[in-house]
């Protein structure tokens, strides 16, 4: 069976709900907060939900970190490749979360300690799905062995690259060799165009999710799949040199932390289920805005939820 592997960076995400940010030097009162798993982990527990074998390549720590890592992993079923990593734990992401954006603040830990060895345990092979974030390949020790085992991978495995907000702003060889390597990239609208910025493409001013799609398509090898995403929108996916729009499903949002993991993950498991790129984007809007209803990050609905939801027409009856 076709397997998701996930070679990103797993956290620790500790949200505070804020009402705004603080002014420099200022101070801010939380109306809550919360401890979870958080990062690789939401793509691979919203894969697995929906019926896909998941992988975890990455690195995890020792500490409550890890243990809080694998705990949550193992709940819905997604292998590790590799022990934990001694005496170091896994990092944590401070994510200060307002009413419509999301401000974080990152440590690293033991998610850096990749090699190409270490993530040649997961054994790759033709039909397997290896999905990257661009906080991988932002400066440091991460950045040559991610690449390097790219460049590497047996003919037929789908690489799959979310660029995150940092990519673009990485060194023009980081960027060359990472997009080359990319089947399908799937980001926001903004990381969209920030890339193509960057790349020295003209974007428009009101530039959208259907264009941008076209946009990053002109920076892929030919046959790449380009998917931009916007939100309550839904997303575009160029496939073959067409691109369609696919609806979205407006909610009422009380988080939208891990939205988009949650759309790549069932995204992933739809295709691999053997769904066409419209309908595994539409399962995908549809899990986004499930996710979006619920706190905490890793909350993306499984497989016979998200038919439910679909069959309803009109999408969850508490989000509308």
């Amino acid at each position: 069976m076709p397997r998701v592997i996930h070679t990103g960076q797993a956290l620790v995400d500790y949200v505070l709900d804020v009402p705004e940010l603080p002014v420099r030097g200022g101070n801010v009162y939380a109306s809550a907060g919360r401890r979870s798993a958080g990062g690789a982990v939401n793509i691979l527990v919203a894969a697995a939900r929906n019926g896909a074998h998941a992988v975890h390549a990455g690195a995890h720590g020792t500490g409550e970190n890890g243990d809080l890592i694998r705990a949550t992993l193992a709940r819905d079923g997604v292998e590790l490749c590799s022990p934990p990593v001694p005496n170091v734990d896994s990092g944590i992401c401070i994510c200060l979360l307002e009413h419509d954006e999301r401000t974080f603040v990152t440590t690293r830990g033991a998610e850096r300690r990749i090699s190409e060895c270490s993530l040649q345990r997961a054994e790759p092979v033709a039909g397997d799905v290896v999905c990257v974030d661009g906080y991988t390949l932002v400066a440091g020790a991460t950045v040559e062995p991610m690449l390097a085992w790219l460049e590497g991978l047996p003919d037929g495995v789908e690489v799959v690259l979310d660029p995150a907000a940092d990519f673009a702003n990485q060194p023009e060889e980081v960027r060359r060799r990472a997009v080359a390597v990319t089947t399908v990239w799937t980001s926001n609208l903004d990381e969209a165009a920030d890339i193509c910025a960057a790349a020295g493409v003209a974007v428009p001013a009101s530039l959208d999710m259907a264009a941008a799609a076209g946009l990053v398509a002109g920076l892929l090898a030919p046959g790449a799949v380009s998917i931009v995403r916007d939100g309550p929108n839904g997303c575009a996916v160029r496939v073959d040199g067409v691109t369609t729009a696919v609806a979205g499903f407006p909610q009422r949002p009380v988080d939208t932390n891990g939205a988009g993991d949650a759309h790549t993950g069932v995204l992933v498991a739809a295709r691999l289920a053997g769904a066409g790129w419209g309908d595994a984007a539409r399962r995908a809007n549809a899990a986004a805005a499930i996710k979006v209803t619920r706190m905490g990050p890793a909350t993306a609905p499984g497989t016979e939820e998200i038919d439910a939801w679909l069959a309803t027409g009109s999408g969850s009856p508490a989000g509308r």
